[in-house]
């Protein structure tokens, strides 16, 4: 019942769930507490499917005739025939698949990612020109307006000469503080997470609606940052002057294609605090609920198998 329990949870939270809160308007207005609860979901996801099979694997040490846990393999096959035993064992095996098909994505991601904006970073160094007590700042001669930032530990803020002559002053003050509070708040990092959650779960159960809903959250958590220094009408108009400048593979920019869901969301409605507390009580919710109803009685009975 266990092993059943977690695999639906894992399935739920795989599946159904994103999709619907993927849906939802009202993240709009608690981004970092619907982040928060995002990153709860793919948690929960992950050690439902964990758990799922180390419940059935721990079936392996059913009591033998003796009433003792089996501890061999001639014991285990004894106690729960051929078929049964080659079930849990290629259930254990996947489970432990699954673990390494998550470690091997996660530093596949940050490998990757990393090589490219070391790159580009590279080549903006070359490229571009330094402003004057403006640290990490690199400016293109590209007509085009872009302005994107490129994480890290010397991170870089890119924008292009298009971008300098499009935007005011205030409008300029307002880009750079979204591009500040992507590198501030290592945006990236929660990115990265999601794109190796993201690859390591097979295609038939995963769904892209977390990734893009967490891509738009974070663009918005930088959005608010860039609000609080310049207003919502300077940011809205730069955001729209840059939104259809090309980005490379890694770096975080201020347009793109959900610039036109951020700037309304700008003349929208504040975020809401109440929001936010419900969304952090689901949070802990979702990782401590169906632990405790699920987990414990499993775990009550593998503590009676070893001290037998």
């Amino acid at each position: 019942m266990s092993a059943l329990a977690f695999t639906l949870l894992a399935l739920t939270l795989v599946g159904p769930v994103p999709a619907v809160l993927a849906r939802a308007s009202w993240p709009m207005r608690a981004p970092r507490a619907a982040i928060v609860l995002w990153q709860s979901i793919a948690v929960a996801a992950v050690l439902s499917a964990f758990s799922a099979g180390l419940a059935i694997a721990s079936r392996l040490f059913a009591p033998g005739p003796d009433g003792r846990p089996t501890a061999t393999v001639t014991s285990e096959i004894a106690a729960l025939g051929w078929p049964l035993w080659l079930a849990y064992v290629s259930v254990f095996a996947i489970t432990l698949l699954i673990g390494a098909r998550l470690l091997v994505a996660g530093v596949q991601v940050a490998v990757a990612t990393r090589r490219r904006r070391a790159h580009h970073r590279m080549v903006v160094d070359l490229l571009g020109d330094s402003r004057q007590g403006m640290s990490g700042l690199r400016v293109l001669q590209v007509d085009e307006p872009l302005a994107y930032c490129l994480p890290g530990v010397r991170s870089r803020v890119v924008l292009s000469q298009g971008t300098l002559s499009a935007l005011t002053d205030t409008e300029l003050v307002a880009i750079l503080s979204h591009e500040r509070a992507h590198l501030r708040a290592r945006h990236d990092l929660v990115l990265e997470a999601f794109i190796a959650v993201h690859t390591a779960f097979p295609r038939f159960v995963r769904s892209g609606s977390a990734l893009a809903a967490v891509r738009l959250l974070v663009e918005m958590l930088a959005d608010d940052a860039a609000v609080r220094t310049a207003g919502p009408a300077p940011l809205a108009r730069a955001l729209v002057a840059c939104a259809s400048g090309h980005t490379p593979s890694g770096a975080l920019a201020a347009g793109g294609p959900t610039t036109v869901i951020r700037v309304r969301r700008l003349c929208g409605q504040p975020n809401s605090l109440l929001l936010s507390l419900a969304a952090y009580v689901a949070a802990a919710a979702v990782l401590v609920v169906p632990t405790l109803a699920v987990a414990v009685p499993w775990l009550t009975e593998l503590h009676r198998l070893f001290l037998f």
